[in-house]
């Protein structure tokens, strides 16, 4: 399935829902959006003053992304990490098809101009315009192995984006290296793209380190071979599945005011001189539909997706008992609740450290027993107060490496915090739940 597939099955299952009336892309369509986080997907189908239509909202629901994949919301993360392992097992690398078998090549915009192009301001402080949610595909200026990443980019000119670049991203050491030959970085953007793209793009580095194509992952998600296709102005493929690619260059010594802008922390990042990106071409499909992203539950999903099995699979090797793994909405994607039932007292606080050394963008992790439910706040702050020990029971590490757009960690560097929230073993009487006689309310006559 491509992007337009896509958002066809989910019509078919009631997920998505259409907006018809004439919306303005100017704050306007992300307030409605917002009306359905976490519910179906949002198509606008009347932009004011724009020929694309617009949809918002396919990662924030993760039983609307399972029905993509065939899969459950229970089973996508370990589906998931499935398909990263496939980078050390078999990886199959992606192909790359002639123009006419390219939809994202099927018409070339006359002259740049991302004037025309539905890009939304989506919250009221917003710098401008941003595209959000698009595959940025780069290669290693040494070696020429791709980089698959997602960037904000605040639309500045017709023809050219303000881009943030985290500490830390491979596409920031690509630019690096090739900036000291005072040489552009060549880019290729693509939006509207199946979400096993979006998927591979946010491969944990910890996962896909700086010499590996991701692009396998999307090949294996997609159970063939990812497709891409022969840029017009840059050595860099781009999506041939796309709805739209933009080909680009990322400016060497070149820094322009971006932001502020609306990230997924719930805070506004700041205005600053940031990365300039220099657009040399924009192909598209006949009628492509654009794809954006509300920062919040899309994000919280997407990365969690990601983060979830691979911290998973690595405590499991260096701890015993553990059985789920969350990344919890309302820690954005600086959270982490590991559930576990350690078989020797300790072990969860080894369990949270090891936690913080998986994913060093957390800024707290809590480990509870089994017997709580990890996806319920009500839950697992019952556990918080009930079976955590302030003095015992709380780890602080202070000035250790977080992430730079969380505003509690200036420049990255912040404290972490993790909360044992387990019982002491052995398990005494008073930390026994209680519990209620499981009934079918269909065997009774109620009335409502």
């Amino acid at each position: 399935m491509d992007f337009r597939e896509v958002l066809a099955k989910l019509t078919r299952e009631g997920r998505l829902v259409r907006v018809k009336s004439e919306v303005d892309t100017a704050y306007e369509a992300a307030g409605i959006a917002r009306a359905f986080e976490g519910k179906q997907v949002v198509l606008f189908e009347k932009l004011k003053g724009r020929r694309f239509p617009l949809a918002i909202g396919l990662l924030w629901n993760r039983d609307n992304l399972a029905s993509v994949f065939d899969s459950t919301a229970e089973r996508l993360p370990f589906l998931f990490n499935d398909a990263v392992k496939t980078l050390y097992q078999n990886p199959v690398a992606p192909i790359v098809v002639e123009e006419a078998q390219a939809q994202a090549q099927e018409v070339q915009m006359p002259e740049v101009d991302l004037s025309t192009i539905p890009v939304p301001i989506l919250a009221e402080k917003d710098g401008g315009p941003y595209f959000d949610n698009c595959v940025v595909i780069a290669k290693d200026p040494d070696t020429g192995v791709r980089n698959t990443s997602i960037h904000r980019l605040m639309v500045t000119g017709k023809d050219r984006m303000g881009l943030l670049m985290d500490l830390g991203r491979h596409l920031r050491d690509y630019y690096e290296r090739a900036e000291a030959r005072g040489e552009a970085l060549e880019i290729t953007i693509n939006n509207g793209v199946h979400p096993a793209y979006y998927i591979a793009a946010i491969t944990p580095s910890a996962a896909a380190p700086i010499d590996v194509d991701e692009l396998a992952v999307a090949s294996a998600l997609l159970k063939k071979p990812a497709r891409l296709c022969r840029s017009k102005t840059v050595a860099v493929e781009g999506i041939a599945d796309a709805q739209l690619i933009m080909e680009a260059e990322i400016l060497p010594h070149v820094r322009e005011p971006e932001g502020p802008f609306g990230e997924v922390s719930g805070y506004y990042a700041l205005r600053d001189d940031r990365w300039v990106v220099r657009v040399k071409a924009v192909t598209h499909a006949k009628e492509p539909i654009i794809s954006s992203l509300l920062p919040g539950k899309e994000v919280w999903n997407s990365v969690g997706l990601g983060v979830e099995p691979n911290i998973f699979d690595t405590l499991s090797r260096q701890v015993k008992g553990l059985k789920k793994v969350y990344m919890s909405h309302g820690g954005s994607q600086y959270h982490v609740i590991l559930q576990i039932d350690p078989p020797l007292n300790g072990m969860a606080k080894n369990a949270i450290m090891a936690a913080f050394a998986c994913y060093p963008a957390l800024q707290m992790v809590t480990a509870v027993n089994s017997d709580v439910d990890i996806y319920d706040a009500e839950d697992v702050e019952r556990a918080l107060v009930t079976r955590c020990d302030p003095a015992r029971d709380i780890i602080i590490i202070r000035d250790a490496l977080g992430h730079e757009l969380n505003p509690v960690a200036p420049g990255g560097l912040g404290s972490k915090m993790g909360f044992d929230c387990t019982y002491p073993l052995p398990k005494e009487r008073k930390y026994e739940r209680v519990t209620f006689k499981q009934v079918n309310l269909a065997d009774y006559d109620i009335e409502a």
